[in-house]
């Protein structure tokens, strides 16, 4: 697996929230869910995206955006049309603004002011990316705007139709389709030159820090040093160690730990995984060493993780569905 495959393969959407709304101007919603991740599809007409701090955005027909949380940020007909509703944790909506047209159920997995209106909009949320996901969100800015293309169409096209239907396992293929979704966009967006993608985007297409990046993360538990990577990619230990620091952001080793620590963090999901074993796969010689540079880096230890006892800084997240008063 190459080093954009790993770290676009980690959000893995579970019960996600999916919903298509379907509005007629005026209108205007504020989100406050705090979700980690967000995925917005524009399937008809035009809205305007307001992050927290920032310029709004216009997206229009085919056009997905990525809102990285837990900050809120508004979606609108127009930047002054004022909220009608607040959507907060748990997906409880709000009404806010008295005198425009209701917001409510209109059918399956469909919610809005209007059956007929002429924007349509596909919002899908990821309750929790897993912590090798985080490296990923964490690396995006608040607001990401992927014009439409054919491949990202393609797929948004699917997860719509998809969507509108009420059949058994419907959910686990909503799931894996609003993964496919985020993978294309982050495909897109990664490969503009213009947008800042994160360092180990770019270091991937490196002919010595991609295949370094492709040994680590496909074989973390070898016992690395920056020579013995330097050697398996075939150049000097200087050269790895500052080439890499460059491109990616952190020395190799330094990144090493961190993935390691994060593919852990995901084990820690499976009941069924001992300490000992985590350690064994992570590249840590006992559950000790183990727990030691866990909670060096996250704050807790891998028993609490496993718990769902949060890091210092916390992981709020929302989940459910849609919940009007």
């Amino acid at each position: 697996m190459d080093a954009v495959a790993a770290l676009l393969d980690a959000p893995r959407a579970r019960d996600a929230f999916l919903l298509r709304s379907v509005l007629r101007a005026p209108w205007s919603m504020r989100i406050a869910d705090r979700a980690p991740l967000t995925v917005l599809v524009v399937l008809r007409g035009v809205a305007w995206v307001v992050p927290a701090d920032g310029l709004a955005a216009q997206v229009g027909a085919g056009d997905v955006v990525l809102l990285r949380g837990p900050r809120p940020y508004t979606v609108a007909d127009d930047p002054g049309t004022p909220p009608q509703v607040v959507i907060g944790p748990g997906q409880v909506c709000t009404p806010v603004e008295r005198g425009t047209a209701p917001m409510g159920e209109l059918g399956t997995r469909a919610w809005g002011n209007d059956p007929d209106g002429d924007t349509v909009l596909l919002t899908g949320t990821y309750p929790a990316p897993g912590a090798v996901g985080e490296r990923l969100v964490r690396a995006l800015p608040e607001l990401v705007v992927v014009p439409a293309d054919e491949g990202t169409r393609a797929v948004t096209g699917l997860l719509a139709g998809e969507l509108a239907r009420d059949t058994p396992g419907q959910g686990a293929v909503l799931d894996r389709l609003l993964d496919v979704t985020l993978v294309c966009a982050l495909r897109t967006w990664g490969a503009r030159p213009d947008v800042g993608a994160p360092g180990w985007y770019r270091a991937a297409g490196d002919p010595v820090v991609g295949p370094a990046l492709d040994l680590l993360h496909t074989r973390p538990a070898d016992p690395w040093t920056v020579a013995s990577l330097a050697a398996e990619v075939g150049v000097a230990r200087a050269t790895l160690a500052r080439r890499f620091t460059d491109l990616v952001g952190e020395p190799p080793m330094g990144y090493l730990t961190g993935w390691r620590i994060a593919v852990a963090a995901d084990l820690l999901r499976d009941p069924q995984l001992t300490l000992t074993a985590i350690a064994r796969r992570v590249g840590y010689a006992s559950p000790f060493a183990l727990s030691s540079a866990f909670k060096r880096a996250t704050g807790v230890s891998p028993a609490a993780h496993r718990a769902g006892v949060p890091g210092p800084a916390g992981r709020p997240a929302a989940t459910g569905g849609l919940h009007l008063p």
